[in-house]
């Protein structure tokens, strides 16, 4: 063991715990320098990251991979040999262990195991695309005259698929490079190649990126077999591999009836489990989901049949049975219809990416006809749109608004409608977004979106939250609400109402979620009027027909149009002929408070307080609190803390008394649906709910009563429950529910009781009425109506003041 030096014990004495610490072993990977003088040793403690390697000069540091410590001893060197170290660093290269590699890339990367077909079929049209540019500068390369396609066989019984293409294929040097080198793209390989030469651009239908598209074949195959064959080689040769394996083997075909003219031949032995990957049918329902618009035409191996005529045998005794001669001896020729069966090639991606094509090329017909052939639709779409985005972001889009609402969907809450359809360079990439492309509100517009360059994660499954996802939403976003507007602006008024009633909710919950888009919603929104006889009207109509001295847009919340239309609260409003929104559906109010504004026009709830309608009289309000204040203070005082005051009401002309909500709290149709919520919040309800002002109508005659009643008998019991029952009673015509509907329900009756007390019964009428027959010899009394004393003296109030 090395020994320190005095003068370098007598440094590290007077250093700390810490640097006393240095000679026991380190845990960590630390460095620890400290220079003790100009002719004084350095000592340097390091952590190294290969095992048995020595960073500075005469150390011998070794790394225990197993329990993680690092063993190290003491050691001096001098200031020259720590700068030789220095001088003498190596360098390593990251080693992957490839079965563990080949395992992630399987059985970690992809969440869905159908992709497989998609990434291989993506690889042959690389193949393709690359022999179509180089035949331009070497024709000879297209001298087998084959056609460029891609052709998929499949045999079900033996769980066995056969992909083969038409391509430039693989040399075995390419082999080795492209299939025995993780995640080395060919396809990116050679873009860098053209762009690095002095030809033309590269072109942009290339597909691969990543270089790990083909092992996801192996997500269903237990051993996969590669028969290439370039026109650049003379030799066609096989690549084959087997599943959580770290090697392969590659071999000359020598079997004459397995040799191709051109191209590569990928043949797929699958696993037990996904042997039904083989079945025809899903194999060309694979391809037209993930690969419909793939520039090049796909086969796929089904089976057909065609129905023909055929002669059968009739049998004698039937013939005997319809009566004919000896002749009948002689079979009779009969036909019927069977159907052959056979098998052939049949084009899978007959569809083509309208897309791509120049919108002013494309009629109406073509576009409906293509929406619903993508979307399984039998309407033809409201509108669509057709653009090009170029600039910071390029792609391609066509969007469609449906013509109504699918069937048992309409819930506006969940984002994942799979209505957009997300491509990259014609390939399906996905369709299951979170709101990354469109917001949930506009989650019902349908359409297509394709890009050559977006930010996808190696599954190309998942696209990645970025700058350039967020300029794209914008611009999608931007031209739904134009194709909304469209509709709106078109002669065909049917055609938005249409929408309205499909698609309205998802607009209100846009005015919620997105504040930025406001400007862009509001005129979008329609609803029915005080004015407008059952109509939708649009916020820019409510706006024209508003009065010179109006400012502000009114509203009144509730349950129905009847409940609306028959409210206290329009009274006066309707007086003055002022138009008022009625708010029907639950989510009406809470978009239009989120709004708050259109046009500098605030919007006003009229069943709240301090409501300004523009008719003040200073003058006259003065005279009234002057007569009715004490009144108001007295019914304050019996109603306790069910109300905050008691005020007089510029908004009544017919109903006695109405209930209004506090200017920041709930109204009565919002605090009616926050009560029906599942999870509602008891304690918010409390608050939100507290202030209530109770205002009176002092022109009417049971105010002006109840006012005689305060200055002449203020502690009179009929006059007290009259303000319970007035109060009641203004609960419910002002939307509110009762807290006690049965203790209300007999205080009706008894006031009922009271006023029909005497009025139609009298000894006659019950003799001569239906008790008379069922007790016949029953004596009759006579009786006096007595008035009760409180009522009486309570009705000769009222006659004295009407006096």
């Amino acid at each position: 063991m090395h020994r320190l030096s005095r003068r370098s014990i007598a440094i590290l004495r007077t250093t700390g715990a810490t640097r006393r610490a240095a000679a026991a072993p380190i845990t960590s990977a630390s460095l620890y320098n400290d220079s003790v003088g100009d002719n004084d040793a350095k000592l340097r403690w390091y952590s190294v990251l290969a095992s048995g390697k020595s960073v500075a000069g005469g150390s011998s540091i070794q790394l225990n991979l197993r329990n993680g410590l690092l063993l190290g001893n003491r050691c001096e060197s001098t200031a020259a040999a720590s700068d030789a170290s220095d001088s003498t660093a190596e360098k390593f290269e990251y080693q992957a262990e490839v079965s563990r590699l080949m395992d992630l890339i399987v059985h970690s990367l992809y969440s869905n195991k159908e992709v497989f077909l998609r990434e291989l079929i993506s690889n042959a049209s690389d193949a393709l695309d690359k022999l179509r540019f180089l035949s331009v500068t070497e024709p000879q390369l297209l001298k087998d005259a084959l056609d460029l396609d891609i052709r998929i066989h499949t045999d079900k019984d033996n769980g066995i698929i056969h992909i083969t293409d038409s391509g430039i294929g693989m040399t075995r040097q390419e082999l080795v490079d492209c299939l025995g080198t993780i995640a080395q793209s060919g396809t990116a390989k050679f873009l860098k190649a053209v762009k690095e030469s002095k030809d033309s651009g590269a072109d942009s239908n290339l597909i691969g990126q990543f270089g790990v598209g083909f092992y996801s074949a192996f997500l269903v195959s237990d051993k996969v077999i590669v028969s290439t064959k370039s026109p650049k080689s003379d030799k066609q040769y096989v690549w084959e591999g087997e599943a959580d394996a770290s090697s392969y083997t590659i071999r000359e075909e020598t079997d004459p009836e397995k040799l191709i003219p051109r191209g590569t031949r990928i043949t797929l032995y699958l696993k037990r489990d996904d042997k039904g990957f083989a079945h025809p049918e899903r194999v060309q329902k694979l391809v037209k989901n993930y690969s419909q618009f793939v520039s090049f035409p796909i086969y796929t191996w089904q089976e057909k049949g065609y129905t023909k005529e055929v002669e059968v045998d009739e049998d004698l005794t039937e013939a005997k049975k319809d009566g004919q001669d000896e002749n009948a001896e002689q079979k009779k020729k009969k036909t019927k219809t069977v159907v052959e069966r056979y098998w052939d090639w049949e084009l899978t991606n007959e569809t083509q990416p309208i897309w791509l094509r120049n919108p002013k090329e494309v009629s109406t017909e073509e576009y409906n006809e293509f929406y619903k052939t993508a979307f399984n639709e039998y309407l033809d779409p409201l509108a669509s749109s057709h653009f090009t985005t170029e600039g910071e972001v390029e792609f391609r889009s066509v969007l469609y608004v449906p013509a109504m609402e699918p069937m048992g969907k309409g819930d506006i809450v969940n984002p994942k409608t799979k209505n957009i359809r997300l491509y990259v360079k014609r390939v399906f990439i996905s369709d299951d977004f979170d709101g990354e492309l469109f917001p949930r509100y506009l989650s019902f517009i349908k359409g297509v979106v394709d890009s050559h360059d977006l930010p996808l994660n190696v599954s190309r499954e998942i696209l990645q939250e970025s700058r350039i996802v967020r300029i794209m939403r914008k611009r999608l976003v931007r031209k739904a609400f134009d194709m909304i507007l469209g509709i709106s602006l078109s002669e065909n008024r049917e055609d938005y109402e249409k929408f309205w009633e499909n698609f309205g909710k998802h607009l209100k919950l846009g005015c919620i979620e997105d504040r930025e888009n406001h400007k862009r919603l509001a005129p979008l929104l329609r609803f029915i009027s005080s004015q407008s006889d059952n109509e939708m009207i649009s916020l820019d109509e409510y706006v024209e027909n508003m009065k010179p001295e109006q400012k502000d847009i009114y509203y009144i919340a509730s349950d129905s149009v009847t409940s609306a239309k028959n409210t206290p609260f329009l009274e006066k409003l309707l007086e003055r002929d002022l138009e008022v929104l009625f708010l029907v559906d639950p989510i009406d109010e809470v978009a239009i408070t989120n709004l708050k504004s259109y046009k500098e026009k605030n919007f006003v709830d009229i069943s709240k307080e301090d409501l300004d309608i523009g008719d003040k009289n200073e003058e006259k309000e003065k005279e009234m609190k002057q007569e009715f204040g004490q009144t108001c203070d007295w019914i304050k005082k019996r109603l306790g803390d069910k109300v905050a005051s008691v005020q007089i009401s510029n908004r009544l002309s017919t109903s006695p008394c109405v209930l209004v909500s506090g200017k920041f709290g709930w109204s009565a149709n919002m605090e009616r649906l926050m009560k029906a919520q599942t999870v509602g919040d008891t304690s918010s309800l409390e608050f939100m709910r507290g202030r209530r002002v109770f205002e009176i109508n002092p022109e009417h005659p049971i105010i002006k009563n109840l006012n005689a009643a305060y200055r002449n008998s203020p502690d009179n019991e009929e006059a007290l429950r009259a303000i319970d029952l007035l109060y009641d009673t203004a609960l419910m015509s002002s939307g509110f529910t009762p807290e006690n509907p049965a203790q209300l329900g007999g205080k009706i009756y008894e006031m009922m009781g009271m006023a029909l007390s005497g009025k139609w019964t009298s000894p006659d009428a019950w003799n001569q009425g239906p008790h008379a027959a069922a007790a016949p010899n029953t004596q009759t009394l006579e009786a006096e109506v007595v008035e009760p004393e409180p009522v009486a003296e309570f009705n000769r109030y009222t006659e004295s003041e009407q006096r």
